[in-house]
């Protein structure tokens, strides 16, 4: 109710403005401890166990600000980031615009960071705040280097030793030929790279993909990413596409996030379940605002969800309510643990 009250002031804010500001607002607030979780929420994954499995996705909190306020707001896990090895501006303003009668965004940032040497200090001593919320980086690698696998090969060696899980995004649309990244043999050299890297360290590793793939690049992916044993699967990031939108600002270019993106998103990860023979765990993401969107994902394959965009229009109480009404879900249905209730739908 406060937020209803608050957002038309941070409505009338240039969106990054606005973003700033409530950056800023979480790093000086005092929330509080993280609320206590419905034990049937518990998640285990990737030899972890998430308190719940709704998650921040990656993106608001772009350098490692405010992962431990997150958890007390009542999400399991915060995924920081995306953090280069070098800090960059990302792309020129304005480049965030609202869909406000789409309850969806477009943004076109391009991993603007502050970069990982400035992140690191400020992570290490966040991380010990985080309970038992978990704390999953995303790396990536800088628009102008002259190698990009070695950029990610940075990340890992960098935030490996600071993170719970570490992601691999090669599925932002908004850094030129990121993307090209998930065709089989630049993927196939990328993973390789990226797990030598990692070495003993045991840290879980998952790769982000983007949703505006073809068939036969899901199979691909699939054969990489169990050829090399990553832990999970992030499915998905923004899309190029443009279903019927209703705002004025529908033409920007850009990824598009929120409520438009939810049938795609859900599709891709019933696409990637189906191509995977359920052998890989998944994370799904995109157009999730409500206890049943997180559900039907869970029951589509997913063992954790992620979210973003929904917090813009729904306020900060948004983990805490889905968490509530997931839980109702759950009991309603016979499932003793989310895990139990991942992949149900396929049955």
């Amino acid at each position: 109710m406060l937020y209803d009250l608050a957002r038309p002031f941070f409505f009338s804010l240039e969106a990054e403005k606005a973003h700033g500001l409530t950056i800023a607002g979480l790093k000086a607030l005092p929330l509080g401890p993280a609320p206590k979780n419905d034990p049937v929420l518990a998640t285990k994954l990737a030899g972890l166990t998430f308190p719940n499995p709704i998650g921040m996705a990656p993106g608001f909190d772009k350098n490692g600000e405010v992962p431990d306020a997150l958890v007390r707001l009542g999400f399991g896990f915060a995924e920081v980031g995306t953090l280069t090895p070098l800090p960059q501006a990302g792309n020129s303003k304005p480049r965030i615009f609202r869909l406000p009668e789409d309850k969806a965004v477009i943004n076109r940032l391009g991993f603007n960071n502050e970069g990982q040497d400035k992140a690191i200090p400020r992570i290490k001593r966040i991380g010990r705040r985080m309970g038992k919320g978990i704390l999953g980086i995303n790396i990536g690698a800088n628009k102008d280097s002259a190698d990009r696998i070695a950029d990610y090969v940075i990340g890992v060696r960098n935030m490996a030793p600071l993170a719970d899980y570490l992601t691999v995004n090669i599925s932002s649309p908004n850094t030129p030929g990121l993307r090209a990244l998930q065709d089989k043999g630049a993927l196939e050299e990328l993973l390789s790279a990226v797990m030598e890297a990692r070495g003993d360290i045991e840290v879980p590793v998952f790769l982000k993909v983007a949703p505006d793939l073809e068939p036969a690049d899901i199979d691909d992916i699939i054969d990489v990413v169990m050829t090399h044993k990553l832990h999970a699967l992030i499915i998905s990031n923004t899309t190029i596409t443009r279903p019927q939108l209703q705002s004025a600002n529908g033409e920007e270019t850009g990824g598009l996030s929120g409520a438009p993106l939810k049938d795609l998103a859900l599709q891709r990860l019933k696409d990637f379940r189906t191509a995977s023979g359920g052998k890989i765990p998944l994370i799904g993401v995109g157009g999730i605002s409500t206890a049943q969107d997180a559900y039907d994902r869970i029951l589509a394959g997913a063992s954790l969800v992620q979210l973003y965009t929904a917090m813009i229009y729904a306020g900060p109480a948004i983990a805490r309510r889905m968490n509530c009404n997931l839980a109702k879900l759950l009991k309603r249905d016979g499932f003793a643990s989310v895990g139990d209730a991942v992949g149900a739908g396929d049955k």
